[in-house]
């Protein structure tokens, strides 16, 4: 696969808020560990916020996990939330998991399960059994193949997006153009 793109795109299995017909697809790779991505989280409220119906987000786990050792778990532990809960308590999840970044110990990862769907008992059989580590690893496979090296990382339509994702304005306004220009960010 060529540098800077995308692979897969973006399918129905994919994890994903705003409208399926927005003009901007925004894929981020990302670890629940990884401080850069926390405060990427934080940015993309601002950003998603702004933008509302014109970007659809959708969200790739890519676990470092010889330098997060708790990034696989909490992906893992996501998952089962959503197999068993649904999109909405996935989101639920994601969203704690990156605000309690300090606390993602096995019965932490349950405790939220529980907070996000009422699912903790299933969480901790799928994650004592690794029933959602093949979906982990896809993700992480589809990163490695579309060239991501560490997290977070963005694309753009398809396309690597190596703009501000810093700066919350700069960052909407890239997207806002890529809406407009070509669907890719400049």
């Amino acid at each position: 696969m060529a540098s800077g793109k995308l692979f897969p795109p973006v399918g129905p299995d994919d994890h994903a808020l705003g409208p399926a017909d927005a003009p901007v697809v925004l894929v981020e790779y990302g670890d629940y560990e990884c401080p850069r991505c926390a405060r990427a989280h934080a940015v993309l409220e601002a950003v998603l916020s702004r933008l509302r119906d014109r970007v659809r987000y959708v969200y790739r786990n890519f676990p470092l996990i010889d330098i997060h050792p708790h990034a696989r778990k909490a992906a893992e532990a996501a998952e089962s939330v959503a197999v068993h809960a649904g999109s909405g308590a996935f989101w639920d999840m994601h969203d704690m998991l990156f605000a309690n970044q300090d606390a993602l110990e096995i019965d932490d990862l349950l405790g939220y399960a529980d907070a996000a769907g009422g699912v903790g008992e299933e969480v901790a059989e799928d994650l004592s059994s690794g029933a959602r580590r093949a979906r982990v690893r896809a993700d992480l496979e589809s990163g490695h193949r579309s060239d991501v090296h560490g997290t977070p990382t963005f694309f753009v339509n398809g396309t690597r997006y190596d703009g501000p994702w810093i700066d919350p304005d700069a960052f909407a306004e890239d997207l806002e153009r890529a809406a407009y220009v070509g669907g890719r960010a400049m």
